[in-house]
């Protein structure tokens, strides 16, 4: 969950997250610091998917497991990145595009967005 800027940084952390319908919650399938963490975040902008920074919470996630679920304490957390994916913009630049604003409190799609 950090940021990829092309510098090295031996205290970068990242951690990637997976979800799938029928899973109980988002699981760890990649995680590391240093340089592992800067390849981490270059596989996924390579790959188009979305990049999210929160250095707090990336620390805390990468003391956990491969495979292990996120646990329900940082259940909110995660849905706030979840719902900044929602407006998440793909053609805004390579994987690290930027996010839509969002349409309505009630996180409702406008209709240009339901054109799209």
């Amino acid at each position: 969950m950090s940021k990829y800027d092309g510098r090295r940084n031996p205290s970068k952390k990242a951690v990637a997250l997976q979800y799938e319908a029928g899973d109980n919650a988002p699981v760890i399938v990649a995680s590391g610091m240093g340089y592992m963490a800067e390849k981490i975040v270059e596989v996924a902008a390579d790959s188009g998917v979305p990049i999210y920074e929160d250095n707090s919470l990336a620390t805390i996630l990468t003391q956990l497991k491969l495979g292990q679920e996120v646990p329900e304490e940082l259940y909110k957390a995660i849905v706030e990145i979840y719902v900044y994916f929602l407006h998440f913009d793909p053609n805004k630049g390579k994987g690290g595009g930027e996010p839509k604003a969002p349409a309505q409190a009630e996180g409702r799609e406008t209709q240009a967005e339901q054109e799209e």
